[in-house]
């Protein structure tokens, strides 16, 4: 079941510009990560705050909000779930090494990008190469 947004992805052209922009809004940086050649990521204090997701414009992407994530309380039973009712997904459940987050990916129904993530998050790799990045999602 998806219980909460986890992250919103914005794209930008300097990371460390935005770090400072959000940061003077209130933001705290929560880590540095390879995800993307280099993200940060960041929350407004209190419980149950998304995430923002800072990274840099990378190949076909464009500046601006790249994706909302939904958190999941089991990303594979939520997937399955889903996928039976008629949701199709853009992939399988993957965890991604840079972030430590497993996740899955979909588009609504006029066509922006979604994410669903496990609520377990695990410390990220650092070093891994993007042809990398990508490691079997298991519960």
């Amino acid at each position: 079941m998806i219980t909460q947004i986890d992250h919103i992805e914005i794209i930008v052209k300097d990371v460390k510009e935005y770090v400072d922009f959000y940061q003077k809004l209130g933001f705290k940086l929560l880590q540095w990560t390879d995800h993307h050649g280099g993200s940060a990521e960041l929350q407004l204090p209190g419980p149950n705050q998304p995430i923002f997701e800072i990274h840099t414009v990378i190949d076909e992407e464009n500046i601006g909000v790249n994706h909302i994530a939904f958190k999941t309380d089991d990303l594979i039973t939520t997937y399955e779930e889903l996928k039976a009712a008629g949701i199709e997904f853009s992939n399988e459940p993957y965890r991604n090494r840079h972030t430590g987050r497993g996740n899955v990916r979909l588009r609504d129904p006029d066509g922006w990008r979604l994410q669903m993530c496990d609520g377990e998050r695990k410390e990220p790799e650092k070093g891994v190469p993007e042809s990398e990045v990508k490691d079997e999602f298991k519960r």
